[in-house]
């Protein structure tokens, strides 16, 4: 007899599985299934209350097999796509009112909420992490339907944060809470974003009390215990992408109320440094580090927030940066940099060993988080704190130099650190910008107290590698000298060098004498870098991998090898410059900023067609390599008609013309520019006023030929 009933009970089961697939792929095609609602509302409801089973002996493997779990996998497919495309109003009336249907009968019937949430338990990840994204799909829908919170999800997230240790059910109360959040905050809705923070935001607070206590022992021993549970990993994960999201949500709620939940990035940053520290995962260590560097730089979420920065700043807002980098610079005199692991670089698949004796690449994602956080939280101490004495500064640098000396970046032969930015940054423009700015401001920081002259300066802040000079003059050799590059970088939205490129021409104009010095200094032939790991940072592999750069004038021949660009310099397409306003759009030199950029409409393909000559692919104008031949001689490499017309008849040695040949190209790339953009304002196609950044440009070409007549007359 049990035979029977359990063959009767399979039969049954696929039944059920066959009549939802039909339903399934009727709601693909757009055509109501030949079922009632009714019906197929009860067979979604058997199928979900499946999901737990009664027999707990019962293992995975066997539970896979079974064909129930085909049931409950297909029942939550089926609410969720309902759900999903009644909210995108993708279907015909006559389907939408049959699954609105199915929806009351699921939700205020038979109460499907309740037992959709009872499935957060669930061992099996694939079911947990189904529920999870049925019930999230589906409070979006409510709140976008009637802008109201489903009790039952609230309860459960509520009881979970304030009392569930590590485990599937505080897993998928992380997980769907985060998606609804996504999910706002792409459509811009301020009001019930708000109303939902507010009713989890005492909850929300206890549970990162509990991962993220306040206290060094405390934090110590709760990172500790937390280690210990196997699936803490996970969990930490997930409640770094939920706080990342309520950081975003800072951003877009302009000078309303923010809650404590939407700060504890900032008021708990002492903790996740410590995490970084304590923590036996080097995932997570990285995913924290990304997640301190992005609210540092105000781009939490910038991978998914459509809605933008409103430009308005909580009362909070500026007390929080502080806090933050306060705690970044605090940990770093505590030693903090020399508990940060960095391993070699990751791949699909895993970490990658090749064959050969030599050093592996490092992490360059971990490299480029701990620097641009440093520098970031130095450049906003320097601007709030009012520090009057340069050796503060110094210290945070040369403990950053310290700990990238340990990790990876290895300077031989004639070292020279200004290199380093080009080195680390140079395949993530956002990044590098970002780090050449905040080294900006720490060398005029530097200027201002340090009672130096000019050239002593100058020659302290190569000593501390932030001269601006060798900056600009490495990211110009980057580029091939390439104008129309220059203007991409104008022209985009993804990074802030509209900001940083003002900045500089105000103090290059005013310090060409200092710029000409530094076309010398890098331009000497064995400034050579490498990047690769340490003795004292590798894991210990003997398969190595090393990434070699010499700094020196495009077209001169290596001495020393290869030569290459440190690493692939990315650029941007004009594609991300579509939403930028030619009116009312000024570019101050007193303050400058890289709101100029943030809106506007005009065409990026007329912009293109105004560039003269044949175009290059943006992202393959870089150095080509150079292979060092016996007997060679210093040759120049042609590189385009616009670089034909260089002039070096007045550069009699071998110095002396690579540091005339470095000025002279970076003179022409500049001069081009301003031509371009020029033309561009004078036809309407520049997405901003220029005007101020015409004026600089001119007061530096003049700068140029006052200082090549000066040498003519020589």
């Amino acid at each position: 007899m049990e035979r029977i009933a359990s063959s009767r009970d399979r039969s049954t089961t696929r039944e059920r599985v066959d009549c939802l697939t039909d339903a399934y792929r009727c709601f693909l095609t757009g055509s109501c299934p030949s079922q009632r609602a009714v019906d197929v509302a009860g067979l979604i409801l058997s199928g979900v209350c499946g999901l737990v089973p009664e027999d707990g002996a019962r293992s995975l493997s066997e539970l896979c097999h079974d064909s129930s779990v085909e049931l409950t996998c297909l029942s939550l497919t089926l609410v969720e796509r309902i759900t999903s495309r009644l909210t995108s109003r993708s279907l015909s009336p006559a389907v939408t009112l049959y699954c609105v249907e199915i929806l009351v009968v699921l939700f205020q019937d038979l109460d499907l909420m309740s037992h959709l949430i009872h499935q957060f338990q669930t061992e099996d990840q694939i079911i947990s992490h189904l529920a999870a994204k049925t019930v999230s799909t589906c409070v979006f829908y409510q709140l976008h339907q009637s802008g109201t919170i489903s009790p039952v999800w609230q309860q459960k997230c509520v009881q979970v944060f304030y009392s569930s240790p590590s485990g599937p059910e505080l897993d998928a109360c992380l997980w769907s809470l985060t998606e609804v959040l996504k999910r706002l905050l792409k459509g811009a809705h301020q009001d019930i974003l708000g109303k939902l923070l507010a009713a989890l935001d005492s909850s929300l607070c206890a549970l990162c009390s509990k991962f993220l206590p306040d206290g060094r022992k405390e934090e110590t021993q709760c990172l500790v215990d937390v280690t210990s549970s196997r699936r803490w990993g996970t969990t930490w994960c997930l409640l770094l992408d939920l706080l990342e999201v309520l950081t975003a949500s800072t951003l877009t709620c302009g000078a309303g109320v923010c809650l404590k939940s939407q700060r504890m990035t900032h008021t708990h940053s002492s903790a996740l440094l410590t995490a970084v520290s304590c923590s036996s995962q080097y995932f997570v260590k990285k995913r924290v580090l990304l997640l301190l560097k992005r609210a540092l730089l105000q781009k939490a979420g910038e991978d998914w927030a459509l809605g933008g920065s409103t430009g308005l700043r909580h009362k909070h807002f500026h007390s929080d940066m502080n806090m933050l980098a306060q705690s970044v610079l605090t940990a770093v005199t505590t030693d903090w940099l020399q508990s940060v692991q960095v391993e070699s670089a990751s791949f699909f698949g895993g970490t990658r060993h090749v064959g050969g004796e030599e050093g592996q690449k490092p992490d360059c994602v971990m490299l480029r988080s701990v620097s641009l956080l440093l520098l970031k939280s130095m450049e906003l101490h320097i601007q709030t704190a009012g520090v009057d004495s340069a050796t503060e500064i110094d210290c945070y640098l040369q403990d950053l130099w310290g700990f990238l000396r340990r990790c990876s970046v290895q300077l031989t032969e004639a070292p020279h650190r200004c290199c380093w930015v080009s080195l680390l940054f140079g395949d993530q423009d956002d990044d590098m910008m970002e780090a050449a700015k905040a080294l900006f401001s720490i060398f005029l920081h530097h200027r201002r107290c340090s009672g130096l002259d000019e050239l002593a300066v100058l020659e302290a802040a190569c000593a501390s590698g932030c001269n601006p000079h060798c900056h600009f003059l490495l990211l110009l050799q980057s580029i091939s000298f390439d104008h129309s590059i220059l203007l991409d970088f104008l022209i985009s939205t993804e990074t802030c060098f509209l900001e940083y490129f003002v900045r500089y021409l105000k103090y290059l104009s005013a310090d060409w004498r200092g710029f000409t010095a530094a076309c010398g200094t890098i331009s000497l032939p064995d400034c050579h870098l490498s990047l690769q790991q340490s003795p004292t940072a590798s894991a210990g592999g003997a398969d190595q991998v090393e990434v070699s750069s010499c700094v020196q004038p495009t077209g001169v021949i290596s001495p020393v090898g290869t030569t290459r660009l440190a690493a692939g310099f990315h650029l941007v397409e004009y594609d991300s410059s579509d939403q930028s306003d030619p009116e009312n759009m000024e570019v101050s030199p007193e303050e400058p900023g890289p709101s100029a950029c943030e809106k506007g409409r005009f065409s990026a393909l007329d912009v293109k067609q105004e560039l003269s000559g044949p175009p290059l692919p943006i992202r393959h104008r870089q150095y080509e390599s150079s292979v060092y031949k016996p007997n060679s001689t210093l040759e120049r490499r042609q590189e385009g008609p616009s670089l034909q017309s260089e002039p070096t008849s007045s550069c009699p040695t071998v110095p002396g013309q690579l540091t005339c040949g470095s000025l002279a190209r970076a003179a022409l790339c500049l001069s081009e520019l301003r031509e371009v953009v020029t033309r561009l304002q004078t036809k309407k196609l520049f997405p901003y006023n220029p005007s101020s950044l015409l004026k600089l440009l001119a007061q530096v070409q003049n700068c140029s030929q006052q200082s090549h007549l000066l040498h003519f007359n020589q």
